[in-house]
């Protein structure tokens, strides 16, 4: 779809991977845009990238910038698709990531199991060590060095981790032996655990060190062929590629700190809701990202995502690197319905991806999905489903959910659809509240912010089951990840540890580590061949009471911050979190975080949806009345077509509202407001 009226100005476009559909939006700097949507080419994602710019008939020529959200390294690490890696580690450390924090992979019983990263034939000892001072315990013993790297290269490892314990304190022995290592591996994927994760802990940061060299030769190999294939067709500027903090990089420099870009699809997304929330007077809100295979959720407090340096992807796979909090469950429009062993409804996690997708695709899916349930209960326009192969008439997926759900359960076939998506409504709110309630927010504070292909069909259900007031669908609610893309600022972060009682730590040394990392973050963003507005630097600390595991992060104003200010801060945050005051007990200073932001240029996203599309009337823009199911009953219901609501447009439901890259379902009882920038605010009824 193309509104493009000017070539003048900056022309930027953010392209999205996701599970079923590669997005694309192109903003030209003088309200002009484009938009696509296109199957996501699974064996090779730069395919379906290349679809989209084709499919919206994009000049690469004329192109300032292209912003890449993948999902490679998610997808490589989620399926073990993983380079061959090796690790050389301090003696006697070896099983370390292997062992990890004995948890279970399950809550209850004794049984389950767990694969590391790196296998443990491929995991080597050298003489070694550090105390957690710093101080030189045992020399490094360079000859073994040599040894390992020679026995990992003949044992055909393509990347490589240096891993050694207390490198936090002082990386000179990982230093040397990546130096050592260099003269002979034959390429650069050298991972040094210091260098991507100055922290304690040596099982998390063995593990991230241990994912981001096993990622690093998939990424570097996508990125150098995307970025040739563009090249190829006239793109003249540096690929940028989303990382999971909520900021992107260059493709040039992407590969050398691979796991950051393992959230870097859902960060996107995030990002764009916190831009398109802030411009429509509403700083918090809690993200809802359903697409066709899996629903992302986020927290969005005063217009800044929750960070997280703690995220595990799956079990005993913790990153620690920062990443926008996303939690995701296997809950999306292809989720399949089935009944399981003890005869009970059952809605995911299993998928039907996007080939052979659900049984309205037409590409041969057989089992009912989420998306079969909306369309039978007239939520779908069987005429409007995007990536259709082959029509399937409405009445046949009926009949496989009376077969299939309806028969086991003693219900009819609209009954069977109803219960579906009420078992995925509760599942989806579930994990609402995992990123509310579980971490001391009320949700009631909040407005849910939809998007995704699937999302704003089970928003108001969602919010009215968690009493969240006010649901937010943006303009393009199936193209949000994309706009991320574009709305994004560049963004470095840094962590060093310190983990010492406040009472013994040096505050010079608190001011000096602070300064360096935001030294760094600027000459990385200085680095990079992006037009910034301003550069903003934010600090804080992760703290905890002495004797306690858990951390909380604390806001820094600045970084020669006072003893007793930083005391208070942790005091005043563990009490806001916990409702408990524990003068008895002193503070110890664990980790010190900078953040480096180079904010980007304002985009008007007012240009999404086309004014000279909008009509005068609401009766104008109602496209047609079909009944839709809703709590038990079918009811006529108007539907509208986004386009061309006038601006400024308030109605009250049931509608549907139908669009190129999604529906919205508005229930009985709600009101929906049109905002300046296109976004449809609906009050939720009951909630």
């Amino acid at each position: 779809m193309g509104t493009e009226t000017d070539r003048g100005g900056r022309r930027i476009a953010g392209i999205d991977v996701g599970g079923t559909f590669t997005d694309m939006v192109l903003f030209d700097g003088r309200g002009g845009i484009r938009l696509a949507k296109t199957p996501t080419t699974v064996e090779n994602q730069a395919y379906g990238v290349l679809n989209a710019l084709d499919a919206a008939d994009v000049d690469l020529a004329t192109l300032d910038a292209i912003v890449h959200g993948t999902t490679t390294t998610t997808n490589a690490v989620l399926e073990r698709k993983l380079s061959r890696c090796g690790m050389i580690t301090t003696r006697g450390f070896r099983d370390i990531i292997e062992v990890g924090r004995r948890t279970r992979p399950q809550p209850y019983g004794m049984f389950g199991t767990f694969t590391p990263v790196i296998p443990r034939d491929l995991r080597l000892e050298v003489a070694e060590r550090m105390d957690a001072a710093g101080r030189v315990v045992t020399p490094l013993d360079e000859d073994g060095v040599r040894a390992a790297v020679k026995a990992l290269l003949d044992r055909g490892c393509e990347a490589l981790v240096i891993h050694f314990l207390h490198a936090y304190a002082n990386p000179d022995h990982e230093r040397r032996a990546a130096e050592i290592a260099a003269e002979t591996w034959p390429n650069a994927y050298i991972t040094m655990g210091h260098s991507l994760l100055s922290e304690y802990r040596e099982y998390e940061r063995g593990v991230t060190a241990a994912v981001n060299a096993s990622v690093q030769p998939i990424l570097h190999r996508y990125v150098d062929r995307l970025q040739g294939e563009l090249s190829r067709r006239g793109f003249r500027r540096d690929l940028l590629v989303m990382n999971g903090n909520g900021g992107m990089v260059s493709a040039r420099t992407v590969a050398q700190e691979a796991a950051k870009t393992v959230m870097s699809g859902p960060a996107s997304g995030v990002m764009a809701a916190a831009y398109s929330a802030k411009r429509a007077g509403i700083p918090n809100v809690i993200t809802y990202d359903m697409g066709g295979t899996s629903s992302d959720v986020a927290v969005i407090r005063n217009a800044v995502p929750t960070v997280s340096h703690e995220i595990e992807v799956e079990y005993a796979m913790p990153i620690h690197v920062p990443m926008v909090d996303v939690r995701t469950i296997g809950s999306g429009g292809g989720s399949i319905a089935f009944i399981n062993e003890a005869d009970l409804l059952q809605v995911g996690p299993r998928s039907a991806g996007a080939d052979p997708g659900p049984i309205c695709y037409g590409r041969g899916g057989t089992e009912p999905t989420i998306s079969d349930a909306n369309l039978v209960l007239g939520r779908l326009n069987p005429e409007k489903l995007l990536a259709v192969d082959a029509p399937v008439s409405v009445d046949s997926i009926r009949a496989v959910l009376a077969r299939d759900i309806g028969a086991p359960l003693g219900l009819d076939a609209d009954a069977a659809a109803g219960a579906i998506l009420r078992i995925a409504n509760t599942k989806m709110a579930g994990a609402i509240r995992m990123v509310s309630l579980a971490k001391g927010h009320d949700p009631r504070d909040f407005a849910l912010f939809a998007f995704g292909g699937a999302g704003p069909l089970h928003a108001v259900a969602l919010a009215r089951e968690l009493g969240i007031p006010r649901v937010l669908v943006p303009g393009r609610p199936g193209i949000t990840n994309a706009l991320g893309c574009v709305v994004a600022d560049l963004r470095h972060d840094f962590v060093n540890t310190v983990n010492r009682p406040l009472d013994h730590v040096d505050m010079d040394q608190v001011a000096a580590i602070f300064e360096h990392q935001a030294a760094e973050g600027r000459r990385l963003i200085e680095a990079e061949d992006v037009e910034i507005e301003d550069l903003r630097v934010l600090l804080s600390a992760d703290m905890q009471f002495i004797g306690q595991t858990h951390l909380l992060t604390v806001t820094v104003p600045r970084a020669a911050v006072t003893r007793d200010e930083l005391r208070r801060l942790f005091e005043t945050a563990y009490f806001d979190r916990f409702q408990v005051e524990l003068p008895e007990i002193r503070a110890n200073l664990v980790n010190l975080n900078t953040s480096v932001i180079g904010r980007r240029p304002e985009v008007d996203l007012r240009a999404l949806i086309d004014p000279a599309g909008r009509q005068a009337t609401l009766d104008e823009a109602r496209a047609a009345t079909r009944p839709v199911w809703f709590d038990g009953a079918w009811v006529d219901t108007p539907i509208y077509w986004r386009d061309h609501l006038p601006d400024g447009a308030s109605f009250a439901g049931p509608a549907i509202v139908e669009q190129m890259d999604t529906t919205t379902v508005v229930e009985p009882g709600n009101r929906v407001d049109c905002d300046g920038d296109g976004n449809l605010v609906i009050t939720v009824d009951g909630a």
